[in-house]
């Protein structure tokens, strides 16, 4: 009965096959096999799920509608102008995992960016360090922002109103579309076009943090080396410390222990994701600051003319979608499958989903350049 009512639910909001298909969705990466002491978490099949979730969720969804049912709609706003496409990783383009170092995205997932990022500007945007995301994704064609944005690698162009000390002129080695954007126009000029040695810009704002993050992983790495299943993870300009392997009765004193340490160091501060808690440098800068660093230097400066769509799930993309929402431009795309507070306008509900969005996008442009 309470199957019927749910596929029943689904039909009535244009899900037919939303049930059917998160019963298929298997992770694409194999977490570590956990100890016997480690906590383990558990879920319902999506045909025994709370009715009253799906009911709540349906009922969010007036607000924040599928970005695949409303796809036409969102597309006709495109018609004119130049799409920028700003993705997350974790939760995004790969399912979230129980050993962070197997984050990986699928084949069909990476096909599906590369596409994209073959018609318009694609740049991911991540918690993770640059290079750590480069050595999931591994395409050329994409621009990459770790750190939450504080490690950016970009267009050629310096942008003039940042601060000139934290930009640095690099060359990357591979072939790559996105030689020099001055504007959206020289990179539809150039994208046909693979170049050697293309220059980019590197923007790091907060180099000046370094020598205390490199102290303060060392200190965390030997203070929390006596709780069973904590990880710390280098991303450059900022710290991770995962708990989802911690015991229930550990997680007091290794939050402690975090805060302990961070006190030592007044310029840094703790914000909080998905089983882990970050230590980031007190600039202000997020994903939303790299999302328009990133519009300014592809030619973009307080333009009408672009559609930016941004893609995320976790707490720190609200950055990003508050941008896009205060310029009053774009389409911020909320992952998640349970209703939440958000800043975005669609929502997709998992990274399935990412991915059909993302292969309908590339579809669109093809046919749109005809």
């Amino acid at each position: 009965m309470r199957e019927n009512l749910t596929r029943w639910l689904y039909q009535a909001m244009g899900f037919q096959n939303g049930l059917a298909r998160t019963q298929r969705i298997e992770s694409i990466s194999k977490a570590t096999k956990l100890n016997k002491t480690e906590p383990k978490e558990e879920s319902k099949p999506a045909d025994q799920m709370d009715i009253s979730t799906d009911v709540k969720y349906i009922s969010w969804l007036k607000e924040h509608p599928s970005a695949l049912s409303s796809f036409e709609e969102m597309m006709d706003v495109a018609k004119g102008k130049w799409v920028v496409v700003f993705l997350d990783y974790d939760g995004t383009l790969s399912p979230i995992v129980n050993d962070p170092e197997r984050a990986f995205m699928s084949d069909m997932m990476r096909s599906a960016v590369r596409d994209v990022a073959k018609l318009y500007p694609t740049a991911i945007i991540s918690g993770r360090s640059r290079q750590k995301v480069y050595g999931f994704v591994k395409l050329d064609d994409v621009f990459y922002a770790g750190s939450h944005g504080m490690d950016i690698m970009g267009p050629a162009i310096q942008a003039s109103c940042y601060d000139g000390k934290y930009q640095s002129k690099a060359l990357d080695q591979k072939p790559k579309i996105h030689s020099i954007p001055y504007s959206y126009s020289t990179y539809l000029c150039v994208r046909d076009y693979i170049l050697q040695g293309n220059e980019l810009t590197v923007f790091q704002p907060a180099q000046d943090f370094l020598p205390s993050i490199e102290k303060m992983l060392n200190e965390l790495e030997e203070t929390t080396s006596e709780i069973n299943g904590a990880l710390v993870e280098d991303n450059r300009f900022c710290i991770s410390v995962h708990y989802r392997h911690v015991l229930q009765e550990d997680l007091g004193l290794l939050e402690k222990k975090v805060q302990t340490l961070v006190a030592k160091y007044p310029g840094f501060h703790l914000t909080r994701g998905k089983k882990v808690i970050e230590i980031r440098p007190s600039i202000k800068w997020n994903k939303g600051d790299a999302l328009v660093y990133l519009l300014e230097t592809l030619g973009f400066t307080n333009s009408s003319d672009v559609l930016p769509i941004y893609i995320g799930d976790d707490k720190t993309d609200e950055d990003a979608f508050k941008v896009l929402n205060s310029r009053e431009q774009g389409c911020p795309i909320i992952v998640s499958s349970n209703p939440r507070d958000t800043m975005a306008s669609y929502s997709l509900r998992d990274p399935s989903e990412v991915l059909s969005f993302l292969i309908r996008l590339a579809r669109w442009g093809e046919v749109s350049a005809v």
